[in-house]
């Protein structure tokens, strides 16, 4: 029985995407085997805002055999322990969403179940006094917690706080000495075959390229999977009120914080992203409650130094590609689709499109099966993104904007639904195979927007509350002594980046 191989890969497009979707590909398949090129247009340019990732990233970088070390220097990078969210609950309050574990079972029970026991008893504790990642945050320390396992540390995580434009440019250094072909040019047509798979591409110049498999990443256009294979889009603007950005860059000023700053704001949101030499500022809203001109100005006057560039502003839609996969063209990044900056996940969905495509790598023929479970894990993936999201917005308890007061009043998915109802019973998790948002997640932002069990687990009064009382005293404890001891996010860099 013969493989019809893939013999030649065609990525359209640069970018984040492009050369994330091209460096991954260079490092899996050998390139005797199967030709990667690439095909970008310096006319068209990159969005290139997103600087914030998720620590899946962080795993990715090293699987590629990078060195991580290199990589913060070359990408202006700084370390990040999670989100801080200033006015989302209410408009005096703010939360911490960390990386990486909150506590640790107790005996054969569930922290966070001990945890609302010892609540009910009249702890006053709060619950991120309990993750390394939050008490390193606020006292703006940072240690890799690989080097510190079996210490109180050991269960953080963390992400990078990115250049995105510098990560493409490193990225494309990576790939070409991998054997990746650039061609520089603009796609005008895409030839197909007779049974609608791609067959070529010609280019502004004259020039075609021909390949048995491709991948869009040609941003919100969709060149090959919207306007060739005709894949319209799932909208999420029902549940997703924002649908516009503005973004400038500032010089850096005052502590280098190891996380981002997402700060309610009339109409929308701001971000914070502090890097090496200068500092990635936002402000995402809705059209429908604010005009550019008004953004820009809120964009401004929230900037704690001067803006080193004109703001930009971006439209976009949420939502996704009813297929990410058709035929023998693979959407990824932009074109796949896109929900919304607040929790950095674009750059890992960029990445899980380009692991499961690699986990279910087709021959020439594109077998159907291939791409039916490919397009429905995908799915589930941007669900899994849009519910946790929602749930910042829809669980406000502020009115004293129009925007806040639409927001308490989104729909909510059934998915999300299930979810808020099944952890206000016992606090108990709904959790899928492999996803994203593990349980601390899930429950920093419960507890930060307000939500909480009406009791514990029953089962939990099989532990004496003596042990419960005592574990979580000396927990709290061994992690602030800890902590105290470590260097502050700038010291930590420059240890690593001289």
């Amino acid at each position: 029985m013969s493989v019809k191989q893939i013999s030649k890969i065609v990525v359209v497009g640069g970018g984040s995407a492009g050369y994330i979707s091209a460096a991954m590909l260079c490092h899996h398949l050998k390139r005797e085997l199967c030709e990667i090129e690439l095909i970008e247009s310096d006319e068209i340019g990159t969005i290139g805002v997103g600087e914030s990732t998720v620590p899946p990233f962080v795993g990715l970088i090293h699987r590629l055999g990078i060195d991580e070390n290199e990589f913060v220097r070359a990408t202006d990078g700084t370390y990040k322990l999670g989100i801080k969210f200033v006015g989302w609950h209410e408009r005096s309050d703010s939360y911490f969403h960390p990386f990486g574990v909150i506590g640790k079972p107790i005996g054969n029970h569930d922290f966070y179940q001990c945890w609302l026991k010892a609540r009910s008893q009249g702890d006053t504790s709060a619950l991120q006094e309990y993750s390394p990642c939050n008490v390193m945050a606020e006292k703006n320390r940072f240690f890799h917690p690989a080097k510190a396992r079996n210490t109180p540390i050991g269960g953080a995580n963390y992400a990078l706080h990115v250049d995105a434009l510098l990560v493409a440019k490193y990225l494309r250094g990576y790939a070409e000495a991998r054997g990746l072909r650039r061609t520089e040019g603009k796609v005008v047509e895409v030839v197909k075959c007779a049974d609608g798979f791609i067959e070529s591409l010609k280019l502004a110049g004259g020039a075609e390229v021909r390949g048995d498999f491709f991948i869009d990443c040609t941003g919100f256009k969709g060149v090959l999977i919207g306007g060739s294979l005709g894949v319209d889009s799932v909208d999420w603007s029902n549940y997703l009120p924002c649908d516009r950005a503005v973004a400038c860059k500032t010089a850096s000023k005052g502590e280098l914080l190891p996380y981002t700053r997402a700060a309610a704001q009339p109409a929308g949101w701001s971000w914070r992203i502090p890097l090496q030499h200068r500092v990635g500022n936002g402000y995402v809203y809705s059209s429908q409650f604010a005009n550019d001109a008004t953004a820009r100005a809120t964009l401004l006057r929230a900037l704690d130094s001067a803006a080193l560039d004109e703001p930009r502003v971006i439209p976009y839609s949420t939502g996704h590609r009813k297929q990410f996969w058709k035929k023998n063209c693979l959407a990824v990044g932009l074109s796949s689709g896109f929900i919304e900056p607040l929790e950095a996940t674009s750059i890992h969905l960029i990445a899980r499109g380009m692991d499961f495509f690699l986990r279910f790598m087709p021959d020439r023929d594109c077998d159907p099966a291939l791409i039916r479970e490919y397009n429905r894990r995908m799915t589930a993936d941007f669900e899994e993104v849009r519910d946790f999201i929602v749930l910042h917005y829809s669980a406000t308890q502020r009115d004293d904007t129009p925007f806040w007061q639409h927001c308490k009043n989104l729909p909510l998915p059934d998915s999300l639904r299930e979810r808020i109802e099944l952890f206000k019973a016992h606090g108990t998790m709904r959790e899928g195979v492999d996803e994203l948002f593990r349980a601390s997640s899930w429950q920093s932002v419960f507890e930060g927007m307000g939500i909480r069990p009406a009791s514990h687990s029953p089962r939990v009064e099989n532990l004496e509350y003596a042990q419960i009382e005592q574990t979580l005293k000396n927990a709290k404890a061994a992690i602030a002594g800890m902590v105290e001891h470590l260097p502050t996010h700038e010291q930590f860099l420059k240890t690593q980046t001289a």
